[in-house]
């Protein structure tokens, strides 16, 4: 079953320094769906908050499977529009509405 579209919840605003977590998820998909964050249309890497993701700057925890995206300390570079898309390989992937997070 192709996926449907996915329920992103992203912050409109947070403050600097402070833990931020956005959830995608989509019910219908099977076999479950696989869940890509983008910022400003660019994918985000997963990362999962090993030593080599510290030494590129990075500050997020990405979980393709679970759909969520932590952040552990927010700076005003995290700034800017997000979006998530579903996919699992049957159909067309899905993507939410472009919300915009203001640091």
């Amino acid at each position: 079953v192709a996926p449907t579209t996915p329920v992103c919840e992203v912050p409109s605003s947070a403050m600097t320094g402070t833990v931020v977590q956005m959830s995608c998820k989509e019910t219908e998909g099977s076999p479950p769906s696989e869940y890509q964050w983008y910022k400003n249309g660019v994918a985000l890497l997963e990362k999962t908050g090993t030593g080599s993701a510290r030494a590129a700057n990075v500050t997020y925890t990405m979980s393709k499977k679970s759909g969520t995206l932590l952040f552990n300390t927010v700076t005003k570079n995290d700034t800017g529009e997000y979006f998530c898309e579903a996919s699992n390989g049957i159909g067309l992937s899905q993507k939410c509405r472009v919300k915009r997070m203001q640091v």
